[in-house]
């Protein structure tokens, strides 16, 4: 499973998205560095995954059959001594009965002597044997149970990370889950109008335009009214969008006729309603240089729509009255509509959950705006009146803003706009979209100030309505921004115009304070040579935990404690131990203090602090006192073998990482890499401490070897 793991993380470190257009979002920058943030953190779950296992065998396997095999094994081979010199005593003392009482004195001392020798021998292996059995029975109550302890203490370290590590990756999850939700949202909006898009090129036939040709050209027929009725004329078309000129060659000239090429300048292009007139496939267009409207004719259904998508064409609308040029303008009667429609919004809608979210029914919504744009009574509608819900008012509005001959925010300042939303420099898209919005013509400034004031509104009740500024973005910035050309290119930049919107609703009090010293955008930064990369958001510089420290004397503290020093090797202070698994920052020691975890059967605290034990403990490794030898008191002391470190686990262990732990005076309880030839350093819990000074006191052989201590102390690392 661990290698399973560390496989995907690789997987996940090796992974590289790849992205359409030119500029990512910061949305998506924090997507594409995630799952590298992802790859590290399983790494390090699986570097301590890897330490537990190796702990199994160094700290809890090894240990045990150590023990079986010097202190057992040696056991049954006493068992054998005893056995053998037990039948050697005995079938001698059977013999030495049978001698004769008339064999000469000398024999009969001789053979006393013999079997006293053996006596001895068999006295001897015997008290052996039994010290041996009672050495293995008290040396295996801390011997087993020591590497137990410290397999725990591995495992539970290892379980304390990954809480830890949960912890520190909440608030990452959090900034990422929003980032996804932007992302979604950015991509549910630009799909509807990629499925439109797609939808009109399925439709018409596709058309290369080469340069320096015609954006579009072909055969059309022309409504001419004459005195006698109406004739329709075949012409040969050219169309030139960028200009917007149409030069049109007759092709039925008769001779003798002085009708020739026209050259007309194109101002509007509508398609025909089928029912307005008897033939098929007509558009009518306006000119500059004649007046009224000219009715062409296409060779299908599919050449009309090419040649309306050439000349920016636009569909008539059957259901609202807003269909005259004049009426698609920022006017008097649309600021009207516009200002009741919020009124009404902010009255009875504030707290309405996805309001501007939720549509409303398209017959409702036409009802609305034939009710209002009505040319009899234009205005005339009461929106506060229980006849319109919430849902028909936005969507008008939404129809409104969208349906202009021209977008509030202008199509000159479109591509501006974008420009300034794909900077990486968070101040200069502010300072840049500042200037640009003051660039507005006054009208169109207008609007947009009382819309995103509206906006501004909605967004302070984003707990009752969930509608943050990021969700009104989504929804205003392809209603208040278009581009003038409908292609794939100008789709994938509304996440940039929903961006656009963003920002004006997060600092419309700065941006509509006034004008900008300078009211030109400021100067454009310098081209990048490689692409953008924003400082996605990490968790690899979290703030640190402090792990279970359960050596916690550094140098200093067990040469102070050493002098203070009672002769039983108890210190006159206590010192608080610091418990495993906490995951706040773990107390300082403090004079006198107690552990409330470590108290007496006799209600009193423990006074032996836990440096006397990592003292001990380090004595026993360095071989200062030798298994099976005996102090002056007669206590025997044996070594545990549990007690010896594990040099393969700590010299397998990494060096920390500089991102994490590498920082000066930081994470001190990590224990740090030693140089070779150093001695190895405790890595489990110590052994139960020694009793208290009521009980034994400690072997004299340890209190004469002060060079041994102070031998140890400071060849301790400053913290373990």
């Amino acid at each position: 499973y661990s290698s399973a793991v560390q496989k995907f993380s690789q997987t996940l470190q090796s992974f590289q998205f790849d992205f359409i257009g030119d500029t990512l979002t910061d949305d998506e920058i924090n997507i594409a560095e995630s799952f590298k943030e992802f790859a590290e953190l399983l790494q390090e779950v699986e570097l301590e995954r890897s330490m537990m296992v190796q702990n199994a065998s160094d700290l809890l396997i090894k240990p045990l059959e150590s023990f079986r095999k010097e202190q057992i094994g040696f056991t049954k081979e006493r068992k054998k001594k005893f056995e053998k010199d037990g039948e050697k005593f005995y079938s001698m003392l059977d013999r030495h009965l049978h001698l004769s009482s008339k064999k000469k004195e000398s024999q009969l001392q001789e053979a006393d002597l013999q079997v006293d020798k053996e006596r001895h021998n068999f006295f001897e292996s015997s008290l052996e044997y039994v010290y041996q059995i009672q050495e293995v029975q008290e040396s295996k109550k801390f011997s087993i149970v020591e590497p137990v302890l410290a397999f725990l203490h591995s495992l539970f370290t290892y379980n304390n990370l990954t809480v830890e590590l949960t912890q520190d990756f909440l608030p990452y999850k959090q900034q990422l889950q929003l980032s996804l939700q932007n992302t979604r949202n950015h991509f549910s909006s630009t799909r509807e109008e990629l499925e439109d898009l797609k939808k009109r090129m399925k439709e018409a036939p596709l058309t290369c335009k080469l340069p320096g040709q015609p954006t579009i050209e072909g055969y059309l027929y022309t409504q001419e009214k004459w005195a006698l009725g109406i004739s329709w004329v075949k012409y040969y078309c050219q169309y030139e969008k960028e200009a917007k000129t149409l030069r049109m060659t007759p092709m039925d000239q008769k001779p003798g006729a002085k009708q020739g090429t026209l050259d007309l300048t194109l101002k509007s292009c509508v398609r025909r309603k089928t029912d307005s007139i008897d033939k098929r496939f007509c558009f009518d267009i306006e000119t500059n240089e004649r007046s009224g409207t000219i009715t062409l004719q296409a060779l299908s259904e599919a050449n009309r729509r090419l040649w309306m998508e050439a000349m920016d064409g636009k569909e008539p609308i059957y259901h609202s009255p807003i269909t005259k040029q004049e009426e698609m303008e920022l006017n008097e009667v649309g600021f009207k509509f516009v200002r009741k429609c919020i009124n009404a919004v902010e009255t009875k809608g504030l707290t309405t959950e996805g309001v501007y979210r939720t549509v409303g029914s398209n017959i409702q919504v036409q009802k609305l705006l034939n009710a209002f744009f009505d040319p009899k009574c234009p205005g005339d509608v009461d929106l506060q009146s229980g006849d319109w819900d919430i849902k028909t008012i936005t969507s008008s509005l939404k129809f409104y803003l969208r349906n202009l001959s021209e977008p509030v925010m202008t199509y000159k300042l479109h591509k501006e706009l974008v420009q300034a939303a794909k900077s990486e420099n968070l101040d200069y898209r502010l300072g840049a979209i500042h200037a640009l919005v003051y660039k507005l013509p006054d009208k169109n400034r207008e609007m947009l100030e009382l819309l995103i004031q509206h906006l501004v509104n909605i967004c302070e009740h984003s707990r009752e309505n969930l509608m943050s500024p990021s969700n009104m973005g989504v929804i205003f910035g392809p209603t208040l921004m278009r581009a003038q050309e409908d292609t794939v290119a100008a789709m994938m930049n509304i996440k940039f115009q929903n961006i656009v919107v963003e920002i004006l609703i997060e600092h419309f009090g700065k941006i509509y304070s006034g004008p900008p010293e300078d009211t030109t955008a400021p100067p454009v930064p310098p081209p990048r040579v490689a692409a953008r990369r924003h400082k996605p958001i990490t968790i690899s510089k979290r703030p640190l935990r402090e792990r279970p420290v359960f050596f916690g004397a550094s140098v200093e503290e067990s040469g102070a404690d050493r002098h203070g020093q009672t002769p039983n090797g108890s210190s006159s202070a206590g010192v608080e131990v610091p418990r495993p698994l906490l995951r706040s920052r773990l107390p300082a020691p403090r004079p006198g203090g107690d552990d409330p975890g470590r108290v007496l059967a006799e209600g009193r605290p423990d006074p032996r602090p836990e440096a006397e034990v990592g003292k001990l403990v380090a004595r026993l490794q360095d071989g200062a006192v030798k298994p099976g030898s005996k102090a002056a008191n007669g206590v025997v002391v044996v070594a545990s073998p549990a007690l010896r470190p594990s040099a393969t686990l700590q010299a397998k262990r990494p060096a920390p990482r500089p991102g994490i732990y590498g920082r000066e005076g930081e994470y001190d309880g990590v224990p740090k890499p030693r140089s070779h030839g150093d001695k190895p350093v405790i890595t489990r819990p110590p052994v139960r401490p020694p009793d208290p000074p009521c009980r034994a006191p400690v072997p004299p052989r340890l209190e004469q070897r002060p060079d041994l201590i102070a031998g140890t102390a400071e060849e301790m690392p400053s913290s373990v």
